[in-house]
C-alpha cells in the first residue's frame, strides 16, 4: 500500500475518532468505546473462517451490534454502556472460540501491510461519512447531551439521532480495525477525547484538541514505528497516552504560575 495513501486514511481515521470520542466522553461512554470495538471480533473470526476480507466481517458485526445496543437500550431502558458491556463479553468469548493463533493476533492488533486497495477506498469513504455527520449533527448532539426532553421539544428525533451516532461510533471503530486492531482502536477514541476534555474550555475547543491529539499521535506513530522497529498501532496509542499525561502536567504548571 503506498505510504501517502496509507497516511491519508490514517489521518482521516484519527479525525473521525477525535470527533466521535468527544461526544462519547461527554456522554460518559469512554469505556464503552473500548468494549464496543470487541464486538467486531466474531465478524472477523467468521471472515477468517470463510476466507473473505476480515474488515468486512468486522464492519458487519459492528453494525449488527450497534442495532442490538440501540434496540435493547430503548426497549429495556438499560444504560448504553451496560448493554455494550454485556454484548462485549459475549462477542469476545464467541470470537475467541472461533479463531486462534496468528489470525487472532492480527485481528486484535491490526496489520497495515495486509490492507488492500479496496480497504483504502472503503476507509476513505467511511471516514468522510463519519466526519460529515459529526460536523452537521454537532448542534443536535450537544442539545441531546444537555437534555433528551429539550431536544425532542426542539424537534430533534432523539432515537434516530442516538442510532446515527452509535453507527458513526461503530464505523469509526471499523476504520481502525486494519490499522490498530480490535484491542487498540477504542483507545484512539478514548484517549485524545479525554485530553481534549481536560484542556478544552468548550465543546468546540475540546473537539479541536481531540482531533489534533489523535492525528498527531497517528502521524508520529506511523513515522516512528519503522525507525524504532515497533508495531505502528501500539506506538500510536503510547504516544496518545503520553500526550494526555503531558497535558496534565502542563495544565498544572500553568495553574501554579497563575497563583504565584
Amino acid at each position: 500500500m503506498p505510504a501517502a495513501r496509507e497516511l491519508v486514511i490514517a489521518l482521516e481515521m484519527s479525525a473521525a475518532a477525535g470527533l466521535v470520542g468527544s461526544i462519547a466522553v461527554m456522554r460518559r461512554m469512554a469505556l464503552a468505546s473500548d468494549a464496543l470495538s470487541h464486538v467486531a471480533l466474531p465478524g472477523v473470526a467468521l471472515a477468517l473462517l470463510f476466507h473473505f476480507d476480515p474488515v468486512l466481517g468486522g464492519v458487519a458485526a459492528l453494525v449488527v451490534g450497534t442495532f442490538l445496543v440501540w434496540a435493547l437500550e430503548y426497549r429495556t431502558r438499560i444504560p448504553t454502556e451496560a448493554v455494550i458491556g454485556v454484548l462485549f463479553s459475549a462477542a469476545l468469548a464467541i470470537g475467541s472460540l472461533m479463531t486462534s493463533g496468528e489470525d487472532l493476533l492480527e485481528a486484535l492488533l491490526g496489520n497495515v501491510a495486509a490492507a488492500s486497495t479496496f480497504d483504502a477506498v472503503l476507509g476513505l469513504a467511511t471516514a468522510a461519512l463519519v466526519i460529515v455527520f459529526m460536523v452537521r449533527a454537532r448542534s443536535r448532539l450537544v442539545i441531546r447531551l444537555v437534555s433528551a426532553d429539550l431536544a425532542e421539544t426542539l424537534g430533534v428525533n432523539v432515537p434516530r439521532l442516538d442510532l446515527l451516532y452509535l453507527l458513526a461510533f461503530a464505523l469509526t471503530i471499523a476504520l481502525g480495525l486494519r490499522y490498530l486492531g480490535v484491542l487498540l482502536m477504542g483507545s484512539l477514541i478514548i484517549i485524545p477525547a479525554t485530553t481534549g476534555m481536560y484542556l478544552g474550555r468548550s465543546l468546540r475547543s475540546m473537539q479541536i484538541i481531540a482531533v489534533a491529539s489523535a492525528m498527531g499521535s497517528t502521524l508520529a506513530g506511523t513515522a516512528l514505528a519503522p525507525r524504532l522497529g515497533f508495531a505502528g498501532g501500539p506506538l500510536i496509542i503510547v504516544i496518545a497516552a503520553s500526550l494526555f499525561f503531558v497535558s496534565l502536567l502542563g495544565r498544572r504548571q500553568s495553574r501554579q504560575r497563575q497563583l504565584t
